[in-house]
């Protein structure tokens, strides 16, 4: 046989005595999810090929014919007219016989020095780097839109809670912008794992290296790369680049669930904090009132699915020897459907935060229910001499005959509050008042209209780097 496939297209049917069944071949086929990677793949081939040339390994005609033969296929590819052959197994074996149609001889030159091992992973550090950059722009571009809505309430007074308790009041805009943090810190995660993607496994070959006088440096650069990885064996066999990137994706749902679940239950009539726009709900079949939280909601659920892709991973490499084996072929579905899920949900979400309404009377009734100012009346008598134990005692005494009176705190006289202690004084009303309480925590990191005005300049400069 002259060509190195078969008329069916196997790569290896010299070695073997009978055809794989079709079973086999559904069963170990992977062309169907992986010709996603087809032009990362393409990517990879022409800077092996160009380092081959290089280092007078091929030719350079044909050098030339194989670029020739890529750029054809990548038009191709681009067009929808590609033919994906299951037979042929994989994105990396379609591609490679169809450019030995293309140009022949030179075609089958180009897997000089390399394995499908050390191929498919570079393909996959390409596609997860490449995700990874798609993200973290997707991340600036929620927090901003987060930030400007930080900004329009600033002011806005709202009830903070702990154990879904009112607790101390604190503004909208202060609230947006914790999850403006937890989405910084996502895209420093991703940014940090993508110093341990950008590492190049080219060269690596089946799993010890090659024969050929081959520079992986050179194409490390062509591609990129930080820096080459420095052991075949573990270049070829780990995924760990792929599970560190689906461990932040899931912190980073982790997040997107937890804003999520905020929004259901603000939306829901009986708290009645915000409305979300028409586009991001749906109706009921039956009830023709309903107005349903369904982009929310599906992130939550959406989450879950994320966590299960990162203990799928994990899962998938914890018994494999060393080096390379089939399971890993299994990387790539979970890994996909992350990069997907994740994209998908920033860029709802990012849109979502633009058709947000709030509805400051319902917030502030809120935090007047819960009697939010009594930390503050607490920290007045501290204030004024008490230690902190017997303001808290007494003010948790002035809370229960409020409790008792259906009440709030600053609905007592000056006579009713000197009773629970005799250092109150006439301006104990200033920090009874919602606004005197956001007001007074007027530090860094602190809920004052003033201090989340600087936090949004702070913010708003990190993005603009």
């Amino acid at each position: 046989m002259t060509d190195q496939f078969s008329k069916k297209g196997e790569a290896w049917s010299a070695r073997f005595s009978e055809p794989v069944s079709d079973l086999v071949k559904r069963y170990t086929a992977s062309v169907f999810f992986d010709k996603r990677l087809a032009l990362f793949d393409i990517e990879g081939s022409l800077a092996h090929a160009e380092m081959l040339h290089a280092q007078a390994i091929i030719s350079p005609a044909d050098y030339a014919e194989i670029q020739r033969g890529m750029a054809q296929i990548s038009q191709e590819i681009a067009a929808g007219q590609f033919e994906w052959l299951l037979d042929l197994e994989d994105v990396h074996l379609n591609i490679e016989k169809r450019l030995t149609e293309l140009v022949g001889d030179a075609g089958k030159r180009l897997h000089t020095g390399r394995s499908r091992n050390d191929q498919v992973a570079t393909d996959i550090r390409l596609y997860v780097r490449a995700a990874i950059d798609d993200i973290t722009a997707l991340l600036a571009t929620f927090r901003s839109a987060l930030t400007d809505l930080a900004e329009q309430h600033a002011d806005t007074i709202m009830p903070g809670f702990t154990h879904m308790q009112v607790a101390q009041p604190i503004t909208f805009g202060h609230h947006m912008l914790a999850y403006v943090e937890m989405f910084g810190r996502d895209a420093e995660r991703m940014a940090d794992c993508r110093k341990r993607v950008n590492r190049l496994p080219l060269g690596a070959a089946a799993l010890a290296g090659t024969t050929f006088p081959i520079d992986r440096l050179r194409v490390a650069k062509t591609l990129g790369f930080d820096d080459v990885c420095h052991n075949s064996l573990d270049a070829v066999s780990d995924r760990d680049f792929a599970i560190e990137f689906c461990a932040a994706a899931a912190v980073l749902m982790m997040h997107v669930s937890r804003m999520a679940e905020e929004l259901v239950i603000w939306m829901s009539p009986r708290i009645g904090f915000i409305d979300i726009a028409d586009r991001f709900c749906t109706g009921s079949s039956i009830m023709p009132q309903k107005k349903n939280p369904d982009v929310p909601e599906l992130a939550r659920g959406k989450t879950g699915r994320v966590y299960g892709h990162l203990t799928g991973l994990l899962t998938l490499m914890k018994g494999q020897p060393l080096a390379y084996n089939k399971d890993n072929q299994e990387d790539k579905e979970p890994l996909f459907d992350t990069v997907d899920t994740v994209i998908d949900t920033l860029r709802i979400f990012a849109d979502m935060a633009g058709g947000i309404t709030v509805k400051p009377e319902a917030m502030r009734a809120a935090a007047l229910q819960g009697y939010a100012t009594a930390t503050d009346l607490a920290d007045y008598l501290v204030k004024k001499g008490l230690p902190f134990r017997d303001a808290h005692e007494a003010v948790a005494l002035a809370v229960r005959a409020c409790v008792d009176a259906g009440c709030d705190l600053a609905d007592l006289s000056l006579e009713q509050l000197r009773a629970f202690s005799p250092l109150t004084g006439e301006d104990v009303f200033e920090v009874l008042t919602l606004e005197g309480s956001v007001a007074a925590r007027d530090h860094v990191g602190g809920t004052a209209p003033r201090q989340v005005r600087a936090a949004i300049a702070r913010v708003r400069t990190q993005l603009e780097k």
